[in-house]
């Protein structure tokens, strides 16, 4: 599409387990202050960042939007069920669950999971019209496609928030797959995985339609390894990751470029962002050596440390802004602190 055509506010929350569901909260969070909520057009996510979003949609009906754009109930209605859920550990229950309940997938117990802590039985076509375009994206393990998940009429805007949510966050092989019947042909079933499978930055549902584009990125990067493992199961391992790496490399230098390029504005902030390359005096404090280890955080669903939750919202917190104040939005006024002012990001 050309640049011209473009309309709109794009935010793509990137997966990442719980370490990417936190950080995205604190971008959130920045968003909110900066009163950037209300005028997004399309919030597109990827596992962890669609439980964020999904939070996100769920609550929007009863956030308090103010003529500034802030929802001053923001914290008991996004913050607080996030962190609660953080101090649960899912991925090995559900998991071991889903062994001896052989009829229902993992990722069908990850959905009943979510249901119980985050959305009740909401669907999709109950979310708020009022709101962005909510896309949670999975993919198909039939064709390896794109799925998407949205709210709308008819049989798809029937699935639970908490199915669309698990499928893109049903992280193979331990939480995967979701297996849901296709909305046109109820006869046949499509069977999907986490999103990150296809495109871990969630930029399919903005990059083409939006004039701004805005991404949050909690993905991992490879490690460097010395010595490869040269056994046949590690090796494949290690072949797969960095087939995966490339497809990450190749979706982040893309969208790098369309900035550079002006095809569409925006920002790109992550957990391995180094904030003094923002250039900003007045950018919160967040040495590089303290967030690249809150970078490698474990993307597991697994209970995590409550400082720890403090460190991550608090760095998602601090890279947005930086991100935002830098690119999109310079006359804003920088933050006095952290949300969490005695935790930092370290």
């Amino acid at each position: 599409m050309d640049s011209t055509e473009r309309s709109g506010v794009g935010l793509a929350l990137s997966g990442g387990g719980y370490r990417a569901m936190l950080f995205h909260t604190g971008a959130l969070w920045r968003l909110n202050e900066l009163g950037w909520l209300p005028k997004l057009t399309t919030v597109s996510s990827v596992s962890g960042g669609s439980i964020a979003a999904g939070v996100l949609a769920h609550s929007w009906h009863k956030l308090s939007f103010g003529d500034d754009g802030i929802a001053d109930n923001f914290g008991k209605f996004v913050v607080e069920p996030v962190r609660k859920l953080a101090r649960t550990t899912l991925d090995i229950p559900v998991t071991l669950k889903a062994m001896f309940i052989p009829w229902r997938s993992a990722g069908e117990e990850l959905a009943r999971v979510y249901a119980k802590h985050l959305f009740g039985d909401c669907r999709l076509d109950q979310l708020d019209p009022a709101g962005p375009h909510f896309v949670f994206t999975a993919t198909s393990l039939q064709d390896g496609s794109l799925w998407w998940f949205f709210r709308q009429g008819g049989p798809h805007g029937q699935v639970p928030l908490a199915t669309a949510v698990a499928a893109s966050s049903a992280f193979p092989p331990l939480l995967s797959p979701v297996v849901i019947p296709d909305p046109h042909q109820p006869d046949r079933k499509i069977v999907l995985s986490d999103a990150g499978v296809y495109d871990n930055l969630g930029l399919d549902p903005i990059e083409n339609q939006r004039a701004v584009v805005l991404v949050s990125d909690a993905g991992k990067k490879m490690k460097h390894e010395d010595n490869p493992k040269r056994n046949w199961p590690m090796q494949l391992l290690r072949v797969l990751n960095v087939m995966d790496n490339q497809v990450r490399e190749l979706r982040t230098g893309t969208l790098l470029k369309s900035y550079e390029d002006k095809t569409y504005a925006g920002t790109y902030w992550a957990t391995y962002s180094d904030i003094e390359h923002f250039e900003l005096p007045d950018a919160l404090t967040a040495p590089v050596e303290q967030t690249r280890a809150l970078a490698e955080t474990s993307t597991r669903l697994a209970r995590m440390p409550e400082r720890l939750q403090d460190q991550l919202i608090n760095w998602g917190y601090a890279a947005c802004d930086a991100g935002m104040r830098k690119w999109v939005d310079p006359s804003a006024v920088a933050p006095k602190s952290f949300p969490y002012k005695g935790s930092g990001v370290g």
